[in-house]
């Protein structure tokens, strides 16, 4: 996706993988990272310390505490696309707003237009498999939010056809959801 696509070297690209806690957007996003030879950001490792243990005590965000940490997010990708690279970012994006800041990576993007360099990769899963893969995490120690915060991410996430997301069956094996987007990617950039 870098140098030998059709856009100009010096325009990068930022793929955000997003969805609900427990979609597999590191998994999925780290892996896509490897194959196309790009950077792979967390967007959990930008949220400041007081969002994060907020959500570690089972508070839910609000708008003042995201808006900061997204427009940090999209400054970062901006940085990245015009330095001419392409960067995949796992973020959970769950409102249509969310997603326009982080749209304005692109330094050309045009308010609701939809038309940016940055894409969305939506990983779809029910929320069964979801609370069964945090439970997992909680256990294991391995991420700061609880399964109780699931319920206002899913209320939280909202999609609107025009935006031309592209939905993905998070339930696949990780190889055949990272294939999926490979065979797609093209599609998104034209």
């Amino acid at each position: 996706m870098g140098s030998d696509s059709k856009s100009s070297s010096t325009t990068g690209k930022a793929i955000v993988i997003m969805g609900v806690s427990g979609a597999g957007k590191s998994t999925i996003g780290e892996m896509l990272a490897r194959v196309l030879s790009c950077d792979f950001l967390d967007a959990d490792d930008f949220h400041p310390q007081a969002n994060k243990e907020k959500m570690h005590h089972g508070i839910p965000l609000t708008d003042e505490d995201r808006n900061p940490w997204l427009e940090r997010l999209r400054d970062v990708l901006r940085e990245r696309i015009t330095n001419g690279t392409t960067v995949i970012l796992g973020c959970s994006a769950l409102q249509k707003g969310y997603r326009e800041i982080l749209r304005f990576a692109d330094p050309n993007y045009e308010s609701e237009s939809y038309t940016s360099l940055v894409k969305f990769i939506l990983l779809d899963v029910q929320a069964e498999v979801l609370v069964a893969r945090l439970k997992e995490r909680a256990a294991q120690g391995k991420h700061f939010m609880p399964a109780s915060l699931l319920q206002s991410q899913l209320d939280l996430l909202a999609i609107d056809d025009s935006e031309g997301i592209l939905k993905v069956d998070a339930t696949l094996s990780p190889q055949a959801i990272v294939n999926y987007i490979l065979n797609t990617l093209q599609q998104l950039y034209n």
